[in-house]
């Protein structure tokens, strides 16, 4: 992965540097070519946090800070890959320069970024499936445990003992209890919800990406011929230079030559003139 400057995606204040180099130097391609770059590189950012998040869940540091830690910085990454999304087309749609060599780094650059977004969101969504995944199986486990899965537990095992003095109140406290077990479940598969949610989105985003690259590729072998077309017509154009040169240059040795000749005539004739005046005289 090609390294980024420094710099949030929010308020670009660093250059996003590429490793093969840059593109042409107007003000369009530099601000959107580091307003991807920036945002793959806060995705990759997150992707190295969500990695370690993913890693507790279901171990002894799986805490409800934990997980709403893992919630947040996904929304946030969905966010940025949203935008980081917008930011490449944009660039995509930006005229190729005019200069032949600008013209193949702007090339180069649009396709390694594809490229590069593309694995940052492959990594990301990867992490997503196992996060829903794990919250899945734990709040299986959960309800397993509370018995919820068998009408909570209490009515079929405790309705004989509805009379015996102080149950009541013990079936009181196991109730809200379970209540509370109740709520916590029912928070984390709404965090479930969410996280299939965002799943797809990033799906949409994969979408996205896959067409502007089908459609990147056919202007770039648009732009790639109309290159190559261009070092053709300069090429003759040379040639056609070079032969005009030449044509010139004969053009100009004849002349000098007839010239010469005329001059050489007219001396001559002068010369005869001369002498038949003389010998008349």
């Amino acid at each position: 992965m090609a390294s980024y400057g420094k710099g949030e995606f929010d308020g670009i204040d660093s250059s996003y540097q590429s490793s093969r180099g840059g593109v042409d130097n107007t003000s369009d391609h530099n601000r959107l070519s580091q307003r991807v770059g920036n945002g793959i590189q806060k995705i990759t950012q997150n992707v190295g946090k969500i990695k370690k998040f993913v890693a507790a869940l279901g171990t002894h540091s799986d805490t409800d800070e934990l997980r709403e830690n893992l919630h947040d910085t996904i929304s946030n990454t969905k966010r940025i890959a949203e935008e980081t999304n917008k930011s490449i087309k944009e660039y995509a749609r930006q005229p190729a320069p005019s200069n032949v060599e600008q013209a193949r780094q702007f090339k180069m650059q649009k396709e390694r970024l594809a490229e590069e977004f593309g694995i940052a969101l492959k990594e990301f969504q990867g992490l997503q499936r196992t996060a829903a995944e794990k919250e899945k199986a734990s709040v299986k486990r959960a309800r397993a445990q509370s018995g919820l899965d068998d009408n909570y537990g209490i009515n079929s095992s405790t309705d004989s003992q509805a009379h015996v003095p102080g149950f009541s109140q013990t079936r009181q406290v196991l109730e809200m209890e379970q209540d509370v077990d109740l709520d916590i479940i029912r928070e984390r598969e709404q965090s479930i919800k969410k996280l299939e949610t965002d799943i797809t989105d990033v799906n949409q985003i994969f979408k996205d990406l896959g067409m502007l690259i089908h459609e990147q590729g056919d202007v770039l072998d648009s732009i790639e011929a109309n290159i190559d077309s261009s070092h053709i017509n300069v090429q003759e154009g040379t040639q056609q230079l070079s032969k005009a040169r030449n044509y010139q240059s004969k053009a100009r040795r004849k002349k000098c030559i007839c010239l010469i000749i005329l001059l050489v005539v007219l001396i001559i004739i002068g010369i005869i003139v001369g002498v038949t005046v003389n010998k008349n005289s």
